[in-house]
């Protein structure tokens, strides 16, 4: 009998055989059930997982929208991640596939793979970190180096910044070293308001004042009152006074705006004068240029 005709009646024998039709319908329902009980494990985990932050209100732990998001969104990837790899493993042994020397394996390549993507491991690293400490979170506005503007999009290996004019930087974590966050606190916004050596100074503070006690019920943005500091400066035709208001994080450019019309206005109303460049010229008559000829 030929080698060929040997294997054709072993597989007819093992094609035949009850118990061999019995393991692969007991593998296929292990492999079934593992997949059930992964997809249950998976949705119970997340459910768990929300209901954890929303419990976050009345504990003394207590943490931003936008970092809850962000860990809410983290976690629910790392419990499929774990699920799905424990799933996986279970069903190579119910296909009775070595997973020791299979790990071993993956353990040897995933070193070698290491020492070659040494900086993709510093950028995972670094995003983890970033994420975990809550360094910055989406939607905040940050500096990083020469790159400033709102964050896009954190990831554990890059961070996504786009600036006022529309360009999008993509910037590695690993190479975040230096953070400045400028919506992590209230801003304050700066006015300088002019006022003409022949102005009444007293009087300018005082309806300034005025104006200022109604502002806040104008603008949400202002978080408080604003405030005269004082003379801040004696320049070559007017006096400077200026003014300082707490605003929301990364409010103080329009507040600003807003407090220059709103100041002007103000004063334009009760007539004080904002001084502007003033030119002086004097003329010589001929009996001058005469004068000075004879002089000479």
């Amino acid at each position: 009998m030929s080698p060929i005709e040997i294997m054709m009646h072993s597989m007819i024998d093992k094609i035949s055989n009850e118990e061999t039709w019995v393991t692969i319908g007991e593998s296929v329902f292990k492999i079934v059930a593992i997949l059930i009980v992964t997809g249950i494990l998976i949705r119970i985990g997340k459910l768990a997982i929300r209901n954890i932050f929303k419990l976050r209100t009345p504990s003394r732990l207590r943490i931003s929208e936008r970092r809850e998001a962000t860990l809410l969104k983290l976690l629910e990837n790392m419990l499929t991640y774990v699920v799905f790899f424990v799933a996986a493993i279970m069903i190579l042994s119910v296909l009775t596939i070595d997973v020791k020397a299979l790990l071993a394996g993956a353990g040897i390549v995933g070193l070698a793979v290491g020492f070659g993507a040494q900086s993709l491991v510093k950028d995972i690293i670094t995003g983890f970190f970033i994420i975990f400490e809550d360094q910055f979170s989406v939607g905040d506005y940050i500096r990083v180096d020469q790159f400033e503007g709102t964050v896009e999009e954190i990831g554990l290996r890059t961070t996504k910044i786009k600036n006022w004019t529309g360009e999008v930087h993509i910037l590695p974590n690993g190479s975040i070293m230096q953070v400045t966050n400028f919506s992590l606190n209230n801003s304050v916004a700066f006015v300088d308001v002019k006022i003409s050596y022949e102005g009444d100074i007293v009087k300018a503070e005082k309806v300034l004042q005025e104006l200022f006690e109604k502002l806040p019920e104008k603008y949400e943005d202002m978080v408080k009152t604003p405030e005269i500091l004082g003379v801040q400066n004696l320049a070559a035709s007017e006096v400077v006074l200026r003014v300082v208001s707490e605003t929301l994080p990364m409010r103080h450019f329009y507040i600003a705006r807003q407090l220059r019309k709103e100041i002007k206005l103000c004063l334009d109303e009760h007539g004080i004068e904002i001084p502007f460049p003033r030119l002086v010229m004097y003329t010589r008559n001929e009996q001058d240029y005469e004068k000075l000829n004879a002089e000479g």
